[in-house]
């Protein structure tokens, strides 16, 4: 059973280009299987989370992580009575947009549209790739996803100014995006926080005693599970003090919108969309743990000196691809050079760099820059 404040499949505001409906899937659950089966989604598999397959390929990519960020979307959408399909597809279409060499990429990828009066902006490029790139279907472009889909990849993480994107006034700007869409920024950190401790430290950039010190509850979970499991070894002691830190996150953020929702006296969907503040969140108490654990992950690891030369690497291959494609625009893919035609170049170039992976990119600058990458030792 469905909450009041759920959204309610049979209420969706439907597809851009209305289809008859599935014998034994609902259109949440068939948005989910056109993006599980999308060519950009299985390119998340290619690129970067944090640590790039050159360091090793041992860690979590970018698909990965966003299989981790649906099992922890389901998982409290169901215990909140909301849509489980809508937040799994709003999660397994979160980061899609995202382009090669994590947030290194997106960083110069953004300086380098910005040089010419245009942004990069992930959750942006993600709609326009379900929108128009992807090619599956002979009715429509794109993957034809339901509104509220649409909406969620646009809203789920920012709110933004309908003066400054006029483009999207179709997807409700002056209001709160739906329970489901608002849990998948806070899933997302949840699943990234606590892998990121995982990997750093199976990476050996992140030490035990730096963990403890630095990330409270960590060091709470890890004296109990010492008590508890005295004799067995380290990585298993980390690996059960993750896991109830892990609990701890989720439990919160189920039990504290709960109560948000009921002070609200929220009731219906169109309730929760009114409401002055997004009602999905952490307690005070988690949330400053969340923030201690987040701070953490970015002084010692994101930043780390260890990291910093394939941060250069990649902000210089995308500055340099980008550049030369500008000068030599006839060197793009035909279909490119095509829609250079309808849009500015530096777009055109810009979707391009944002669709590759990893490695496409390293064969690409090779190419048409002449350099050849080598791993970082």
């Amino acid at each position: 059973m469905l909450a009041g404040y759920a959204v309610h499949v049979e209420d969706t505001r439907g597809r851009r280009f209305p289809e008859p409906p599935h014998a034994y899937r609902n259109d949440y659950q068939r948005d989910r299987d056109r993006v599980i089966h999308a060519r950009a989604f299985r390119r998340l598999e290619a690129k970067t989370q944090v640590f790039t397959r050159r360091y090793s390929d041992h860690f979590r990519n970018r698909l990965t992580h966003t299989l981790e960020v649906s099992q922890i979307s389901r998982t409290i959408a169901g215990a909140l009575s909301l849509n489980v399909d809508l937040a799994e597809a709003l999660a397994l279409v979160h980061d899609i947009g995202h382009p090669p060499f994590g947030h290194a990429g997106e960083k110069a990828l953004d300086a380098a549209m910005r040089a010419h009066g245009l942004f990069f902006d992930h959750n942006l490029h993600a709609l326009r790739i379900v929108e128009d790139f992807e090619q599956r279907y002979a009715a429509f472009r794109g993957l034809n996803l339901t509104f509220e889909v649409r909406e969620g990849i646009i809203k789920h993480s920012h709110d933004y100014n309908p003066n400054d994107h006029p483009e999207l006034a179709e997807y409700l700007l002056d209001k709160r995006p739906p329970l489901e869409a608002q849990l998948i920024d806070l899933t997302d950190e949840i699943a990234y926080n606590t892998a990121d401790l995982d990997d750093g430290y199976e990476a050996h950039l992140l030490t035990l005693p730096s963990i403890r010190k630095g990330v409270p509850p960590f060091d709470r979970f890890y004296r109990e599970v010492e008590q508890i499991h005295p004799d067995v070894p380290e990585k298993l002691k980390f690996n059960e003090t993750l896991k109830r830190m892990l609990n701890r996150f989720v439990g919160n953020l189920i039990s504290n919108t709960q109560t948000r929702i009921e002070q609200a006296g929220v009731q219906t969907l169109e309730d929760v969309r009114n409401h002055s503040q997004r009602l999905a969140a952490f307690g005070p108490e988690v949330e400053a743990e969340r923030k201690q654990a987040k701070d953490f992950l970015y002084e010692n690891l994101y930043f780390s000196s260890t990291l910093e030369p394939e941060k250069d690497d990649a902000e210089r291959v995308v500055s340099e691809l980008f550049a030369f494609w500008m000068k030599n625009p006839t060197s793009l893919p035909h279909n490119y050079q095509e829609q250079a035609g309808r849009e500015p170049l530096p777009r055109v170039i810009c979707d391009y760099i944002a669709g590759m992976t990893d490695h496409f990119i390293f064969e690409q600058h090779e190419k048409h820059c002449g350099s050849v990458m080598r791993p970082h030792k």
